[in-house]
Parts: structure tokens; C-alpha cells; sequence
């Protein structure tokens, strides 16, 4: 499968979990579960993309795609996980919730127009279909790894994620 193929995929099974978040009820059963859904399909997802589709393209000498990475992708993958940690937080102690749970699908309903747009045009015309193929299948495998992990792990990899690829280390798991 194409990395773009699989990342759209997880894109729409997260768009109507965020729905449903936003139209449930602050505090209830409801709205905590789909808090938990929404939290074990976006970490993986994040860190397998950042760490092979991100990280993958980062290597390729093109400044604007750089761009687009740091600026836009990594940046508003950091903001999206604050609103959902600050939403779970929140969640039944005031109306705060209702506001962060649409601000959370404003915010990530951006980022995939963002990236299926701009992001994987980009992609496209700097990567083979090959190359695009194995992004796909390591995606795969390493989304399913961190969704083994806890999110101690998962935020160590973000940081690691971040790091220039001259300082990060190649004995993490990804």
C-alpha cells in the first residue's frame, strides 16, 4: 500500500471519531471512550508518520518540503495531542471540554486537508512509487509497534522525531 493510501485511510477512520466527540455530552461515558478511541488512533498514527513519511522526506534535499514538515507537521501534531491531553483533563469538570473538542477537530481536520494537499503533492513528485510503497508497509508495521508502547515511549519518540538527523540516535526503536 502507498504511504499516501495509508495515511488517508487512518485519516478517514479518525474524521468521524472526532464527530461523534464533539457531538457527545461533556462527562459522559460516551465522551470518554471516544476520547480513548480517538487518542489510540492519532498517537500511532503520529508518531509512525512522523518517523517514516516525515523523517523519510526530511532526507531529501528540498527546502520547501523541509518547510512543510517542520513547520506545518510536526508543529501541529505537538498541538493537536496538547488539545487532547487538555481535553481529557478537563472532561467533566467544566464546558471547556465542548470548546477543546471542537477546537481539537478544527485543528486536525486543518492538518489532513494540509498534508493529503500540499503535503503528499509534494511527496509525490519526489518519490518513486517504489519508495512510496515501502513507506506504506513500514508505516504499517511501525504504527502497529507503537500501539503496543506506552505514552512515555510515544513521547520520547516525538522528541526523537524532532532531533536533526545528524544528532538523533539509531539504536531507538524506530
Amino acid at each position: 500500500m502507498l504511504i499516501y493510501d495509508a495515511l488517508k485511510k487512518d485519516h478517514e477512520t479518525l474524521k468521524p471519531l472526532l464527530q461523534q466527540l464533539v457531538e457527545s455530552a461533556t462527562g459522559s461515558d460516551e465522551r470518554r471512550k471516544l476520547i480513548d478511541k480517538v487518542k489510540d488512533e492519532l498517537i500511532p498514527h503520529a508518531r509512525a508518520e512522523e518517523a517514516v513519511f516525515y523523517n523519510g522526506l526530511r532526507e531529501i534535499q528540498n527546502t520547501e518540503i523541509k518547510k512543510l514538515i517542520m513547520a506545518h507537521g510536526y508543529g501541529e501534531h505537538a498541538e493537536a495531542e496538547a488539545i487532547l491531553h487538555a481535553l481529557n483533563g478537563v472532561e467533566g469538570l467544566s464546558l471547556q471540554g465542548d470548546r477543546l473538542a471542537r477546537k481539537l477537530q478544527k485543528e486536525l481536520e486543518h492538518h489532513i486537508e494540509e498534508e493529503e494537499s500540499e503535503m503528499f503533492e509534494a511527496a509525490r513528485q519526489l518519490l518513486t512509487e517504489e519508495e512510496a510503497e515501502m513507506m506504506g508497509e513500514a508505516f504499517l508495521r511501525l504504527k502497529a509497534e507503537i500501539a503496543e508502547q506506552g505514552e512515555m515511549r510515544n513521547m520520547l519518540e516525538f522528541v526523537v522525531n524532532l532531533m536533526p538527523d545528524r544528532l538523533r540516535p539509531h539504536n531507538h526503536i524506530i
